[in-house]
């Protein structure tokens, strides 16, 4: 089948085989996995490339922020192995943050696949959160990106299907969970390897003896939607700014928008410098933000290749904090990256009101280090969302990540892996900002050490001093809060957590959209029956008396 002769229909139903064949890769991925992080958490992303290395389709389940990153990550990965210098049965590897995802916990398997020995027809690529990479660990209290773990090049694990068991060794000896970090490592291989053999029998069923035709009108579709979709924006330059922390003095992000016809050019110019800890931002993480959001704002249905950031550029200045310069650290990049969202959302707010939200309360992550009952050293990640912006006409759900979409570990499994004992998980009230559409509310977590053995922890929070702004004059959501045994703590930095003591986390709350007085009563007191508002601040946020309510109407009807 020549790709030229495809038509709507059927191009439609090979595009999905190939999003299908991706989404069996994350299956894989998921089900060989050792670590919570991918096996719980999904920080998970698997994509297809064609020959010439431009990204067709990528999981369902993913990361999306990857869109940007994964492309660029392949780029270098030729650029170093060649076609000529690759064979069938490779595998090449680096976590490399600089060409990667921005920090060094990320690491990309990719596999070139071949329809027989000598031709490649594409590659794949799956890039997984490792549960430890060895330095200080996950955590943003480095100075330097040399504290922050195992930098690996770009090196082949596999050539020509015979392991390179040196650097397997070299990995075990320079992380904490070594099982669990060589097993995710191998799921990646595993991944790939079923990802390779799909796309070998899907162009023997469609007769093709390459993809690259079939990419070329795939990315093309996209490209033409995300156009469009641009094109109905009025061209003008749009901005923004706001200040965010940076553990110590805040931090100015700035964003220069122009739109011009079906193009758009980001522009960071304006943005603070770069800080002495692990918060910084590489711009190929920036950049992947930035694509992300507009993707989100033009054609959130249409599934991501490279044609969607065709008609985008994005640039910062080198060395500030979006466009961090090695050795500037960097494993905690999410905990200002995030905004770059809000950030693009601001400057676009009076262009596109019924697309943009209003701020979200952002993931919060934390990381665990110590001993297990037994004394087994352990290492775990823990992802808490706070609540989402509203937007018009609609709320904000309640402890929903924004910016990003990790899962949570279960209760269950957190606390077998880890020998800590969650007491409470509930919302906190009060915490979504109010509005005609109120801000999703956050969350209480409160969690005690049962180890019998101090816990390293390792906080990387955000929305600590800068609380979700609300949109259209919609109120701020609350801050987010740590503390030890009931003394409030730094959101970032290494705490430790003694045996028996007990850490506590107020998740932050989604901004608000809308003046609050458009709100109705009928909402506000449901939010009241729901837990998401107290009485008090029902009173205090809309000025519903809920006792007045209560003797007029009786409990029964205000439930209703």
């Amino acid at each position: 089948m020549s790709a030229r002769s495809i038509d709507p229909v059927s191009l439609g139903i090979m595009w999905d085989r190939l999003v299908s064949i991706c989404d069996e890769g994350a299956a894989t991925l998921i089900r060989t996995s050792f670590s919570t992080l991918v096996r719980e958490g999904y920080d998970l992303s698997v994509m297809l490339f064609d020959a010439e290395g431009r990204m067709i389709a990528q999981s369902t389940k993913c990361i999306p922020v990857f869109i940007g990153t994964a492309p660029v990550t392949i780029s270098h990965m030729l650029k170093r192995f060649p076609p000529d210098k690759l064979s069938p049965g490779d595998v090449v590897i680096s976590n490399d943050p600089v060409i990667g995802t921005g920090h060094m916990y990320d690491i990309a398997v990719m596999r070139p696949v071949y329809d027989d020995a000598t031709c490649i027809v594409g590659y794949t690529m799956s890039i997984t959160h490792l549960p430890d990479i060895g330095g200080m660990g996950f955590s943003a209290a480095a100075t330097e990106l040399y504290h922050e773990g195992l930098r690996l090049p770009i090196c082949k694990l596999v050539k020509a299907g015979v392991m390179e068991e040196m650097i397997l060794d070299l990995i075990r000896l320079n992380v904490r969970v070594p099982e669990q970090v060589v097993g995710d490592i191998m799921a990646g291989v595993s991944c790939t390897e079923v990802v390779g053999r799909q796309l070998r029998d899907f162009m023997r069923e469609y007769q093709l003896s390459s993809i690259g035709e079939l990419s070329t009108l795939i990315r093309g579709q996209t490209e033409r939607a995300v156009r469009t979709s641009l094109a109905a924006i009025p061209d003008a330059v749009y901005e923004s700014a706001f200040d965010v922390e940076a553990l110590g003095d805040p931090v100015r992000l700035a964003c220069r928008i122009e739109k011009q016809g079906e193009e758009m050019r980001i522009s960071f110019e304006g943005t603070g410098p770069c800080v002495r800890s692990g918060i910084n931002v590489p711009i190929c993480y920036s950049r992947s933000m930035a694509l992300y959001s507009i993707k989100c704002l033009t054609t959130p249905n249409v599934p991501n290749n490279d044609g969607a950031t065709a008609p985008i550029t994005v640039s910062a200045p080198a060395g500030c904090i979006l466009n961090a310069i090695a050795p500037a650290p960097s494993a905690g990049r999410h905990i200002i990256g995030h905004f770059v969202m809000p950030l693009i959302f601001a400057a676009l707010a009076k262009a596109m009101p019924d697309r943009i939200t209003a701020d979200s309360g952002l993931i919060n992550i934390l990381t665990f280090q110590g001993r297990l009952r037994n004394g087994t050293p352990f290492a775990a990640t823990y992802f808490a969302a706070g609540g989402f912006g509203a937007l018009d006409g609609l709320d904000g759900h309640p402890t929903t990540p924004g910016s990003s979409n990790m899962a949570c570990t279960p209760t269950e499994v957190f606390e077998d892996l880890t020998g800590m004992t969650i007491l409470r998980k509930a919302i906190r009230p009060d915490s979504g900002g109010v509005g005609t559409y109120r801000g999703g509310p956050g969350q209480e977590i409160v969690m005690r050490n049962d180890t019998g053995y101090p816990i390293a922890v390792f906080s990387m929070a955000n929305r600590t001093a800068f609380a979700a702004r609300g949109a259209d004059g919609g109120g701020p959501g609350a801050l987010r809060e740590h503390s030890i045994d009931g003394t409030p703590i730094s959101p970032t930095g290494r705490h430790d957590l003694p045996a028996g003591g007990i850490l506590t986390i107020l998740e932050a709350g989604g901004g608000g959209f809308g003046a609050p007085a458009k709100r109705p009563r009928a909402a506000v007191l449901a939010d009241v029956e729901r837990g998401f508002l107290t009485p008090a601040g029902a009173k205090a946020g809309y000025g519903i008396d809920i006792a007045t309510e209560a003797a007029q109407t009786g409990p029964h009807e205000i439930a209703s």
